[in-house]
């Protein structure tokens, strides 16, 4: 009996060995990405390999871990020639050259902007995932007081849709794993909230919230118009900017919308609030501020891109920016403020044959997901702050894809945590 148990024993660690031994290991490309004419480097760029992607950082660096081997990556940013890497490896160099619009092009195109983006807006259905996915995503948000930091949190994030032809309201974010980083020097605590946190990209998925701009009542109030056609991915866009025509209650926005010329799908929006009338822009941008402030928006800008892979096109990444003054009473000069949010889609499931190192968590094929539970949704009213932990732990991301901290982030969370490293310990 008892020769029996171990000879059972020792074939489930036999097993579990195989098990353990078959499990793929991580292969990691990392590299800078810089503009070849200049040599400047190009941030925002995105990297994507096999079906797991993240962005370049302001140095346009990044790093990307994957458990697939031998496909080539793909670096890409709007107006750019793509550049592929074959052989991925660490410590690569790419150069991106910019793309050049032949005349023909220009030529073809008449002034026919809102007829483009109506079609724009019938073909959503088609461009875009009709079933549920599962996004693994990194989030990250940053405050500084005039030049210097004062706060980092960041995670990851299970981001659920529902198709597209469905509206937002099974929308969620859920944290995965945070950690955070506050100074806690006196007079750097700063007790203004703006807009923003992970549900960001579930409000400025324009393309599925289409109440937010992508209507006809909505579009009516501006003033659309062709540009120079781009090329992103090595797909040719329109470009369609977009400014105020008339006055509403409500701030609205100036920007730039890319369409795939081929499919008419939206890849592309950058947007900025309009600033000229102060209360309807800090309407916009503010929730709840301490008495005695007064606080004055400088800048609302919003970028959203969208990613072709395989016929659908899909959100891939977030920023936005907020920029204020704060003025307290009895002091003579104000103090002025920026606040970061990023959002970069690192890998989806759900999608029959998707998969990848930081798609592990959720429901993957056919049969669909199950969404995220209230319990665990975040909501929009919450800080992502005050949901995360510490930031002391040195292997915190392990295999997770992320948005690498820019240089300049990296030495100021240097800092911050060397001068205070018992306070951050216990927040």
């Amino acid at each position: 009996m008892v020769t029996r148990q171990y000879g059972k024993l020792l074939l489930l660690l036999a097993m579990l060995f195989v098990a353990v031994a078959g499990w793929p290991q991580a292969v990691v490309l990392s590299g800078t990405v810089t503009d070849a004419s200049t040599g400047r480097p190009v941030d925002g760029a995105s990297v994507t390999w096999g079906h797991v992607s993240v962005v370049t950082n302001d140095d346009g660096f990044f790093t990307l871990k994957n458990d697939v081997a031998g496909e080539p990556a793909v670096v890409s940013h709007v107006g750019y020639k793509s550049q592929r890497i074959s052989a991925p490896a660490q410590n690569q160099r790419i150069q991106l050259h910019p793309t050049t619009i032949q005349l023909q092009e220009v030529l073809v195109m008449a002034d026919n902007a809102r007829e483009i983006v109506m079609t724009a807006i019938s073909k959503i259905p088609k461009n875009y995932s009709t079933r549920p996915e599962l996004f693994s995503c990194f989030y990250r948000e940053t405050t500084m007081k005039r030049q210097h930091y004062i706060s980092v949190a960041e995670g990851v994030v299970d981001m659920y849709k529902t198709g597209y032809t469905h509206g937002t309201g099974r929308d969620a974010v859920a944290i995965r794993k945070g950690r955070r980083l506050l100074s806690p020097r006196k007079g750097d605590t700063l007790s203004v909230k703006v807009t923003g946190g992970p549900v960001v990209p579930l409000m400025l998925d324009l393309v599925k919230n289409t109440e937010f701009l992508l209507n006809k009542k909505e579009l009516d109030n501006y003033e659309l118009t062709m540009e120079m056609p781009t090329t992103i991915a090595e797909r040719s866009h329109y470009v369609v900017s977009i400014k105020p025509r008339c006055k509403q209650p409500y701030a609205l926005y100036y920007g730039q919308l890319y369409i795939d010329q081929e499919t008419l799908a939206f890849t592309r929006a950058e947007l900025t609030l309009d600033m000229s009338d102060r209360q309807k822009a800090t309407a916009m941008m503010l929730v709840r501020k301490p008495a005695g402030v007064r606080f004055r928006p400088k800048e609302l800008s919003c970028l959203i891109d969208y990613r072709y892979d395989e016929g659908v096109t899909r959100i891939s990444y977030v920023r936005t920016t907020f920029r204020f003054n704060c003025d307290w009473k009895r002091r003579l000069f104000s103090t002025s403020f920026a606040a970061f949010c990023e959002m970069a889609v690192t890998g989806v499931s759900g999608v029959s044959g998707i998969s990848g190192i930081s798609g592990k968590s959720g429901t993957s094929g056919k049969s669909g997901l199950s969404g995220i539970s209230g319990r665990d949704s975040f909501d929009q009213r919450d800080a992502f702050f005050d949901k995360v932990d510490f930031f002391r732990d040195p292997a915190f991301w392990q295999d997770y894809n992320i948005i690498e901290p820019s240089e300049r982030l990296d030495k100021a969370i240097g800092k911050l945590i060397k001068k205070y490293p018992t306070i951050n310990d216990k927040q």
